[in-house]
């Protein structure tokens, strides 16, 4: 028997919605409804330094000027910060966890001393104050500023090898080495994306993560920790992104036009996405 699949969209409110975000909930929203299954909205709002309620309802305005309904009430992660301190203290307890203690200038000077292996995100972490002695680091962690990095090789080592499934990109072996040692949780903020998406897509019985191909390198964390929390591990289908005319993709860095503009200067919402299932895209707008 086929299960029920579930989907969702997950934005950030630090900004305003613009044509790639308005791509990705179109494929994520069709990806459900295709299969007689719910798609969810959740609003990635743990960054309170950065969320902001206006862009919240920036984000509900134009999802339903695109014609794109959700299912359910929509969550919010900020009223989650329980389930994710209890995620990480599980973690913790396994000794699965260290305190880091870099600034941003550290880490830009181990750059100047010499090149540090490169990810798919950028340079990985080098793992200083992985090699920290234990009571030096406990001493520290009571003191100081400090964030909380997974010990990636010990815990890939207890996980053993993992797999994972994408639709589009068929079977994929586990390699969360490739992005080292991630910060799980933040010195200022109460979690960080890998852990949160991770037990929120479990709690909300996601069945298949709809998301953009950038985010691909990033579930070989999300499967690792899975298997740590033993959480069901869904099937992902990662699409292609829509880019500018430099080939860079859509971003609110790069002040890509907002679908709020769109919006308020009457075009169509509806319109926008008939089109972009045909492969019609505005002009210097492609898909990778």
């Amino acid at each position: 028997m086929n299960r029920h699949i579930v989907v969702r969209f997950a934005p950030s409110p630090n900004g305003l919605l613009h044509l790639g975000h308005a791509y990705a909930a179109m494929v994520a929203h069709d990806f459900a409804r295709a299969r007689g299954g719910e798609f969810l909205l959740r609003i990635e709002d743990i960054d309170s330094g950065r969320s902001r309620p206006e862009f919240v309802t920036a984000i509900l305005d134009d999802l339903r000027w695109l014609g794109l309904e959700w299912d359910r009430e929509v969550i919010f992660q900020s009223e989650r910060l329980d389930s994710y301190a209890a995620a990480a203290d599980r973690l913790k307890a396994m000794e699965l966890l260290y305190p880091c203690f870099c600034t941003r200038s550290d880490m830009r000077q181990l750059q100047e001393d010499g090149p540090q292996p490169e990810g798919p995100d950028g340079p990985i972490y080098a793992g200083t104050c992985r090699h920290l002695d234990p009571d030096l680091a406990r001493k520290r962690a009571a003191a100081e500023p400090h964030s909380w990095r997974l010990d990636v090789a010990k815990a890939a080592a207890i996980a053993g090898p993992l797999r994972w499934r994408d639709e589009r990109h068929g079977e994929q072996l586990n390699h969360p080495e490739r992005l080292g040692d991630v910060i799980l949780v933040p010195k200022d903020m109460p979690v960080a994306y890998h852990l949160a998406v991770t037990v929120d897509d479990a709690r909300d019985g996601i069945t298949h993560v709809v998301r953009g191909d950038d985010l691909f390198a990033s579930t070989d964390i999300h499967r690792l920790l899975q298997a740590l929390l033993v959480l069901p591990t869904p099937t992902y289908f990662h699409h292609p992104l829509l880019l500018d005319e430099t080939g860079g993709k859509l971003s609110k860095s790069r002040d890509s036009a907002s679908l709020s503009v769109l919006r308020l200067a009457g075009q169509s919402g509806q319109k926008l996405l008939q089109d972009f299932r045909q492969g019609i895209f505005p002009v210097g707008i492609s898909l990778s």
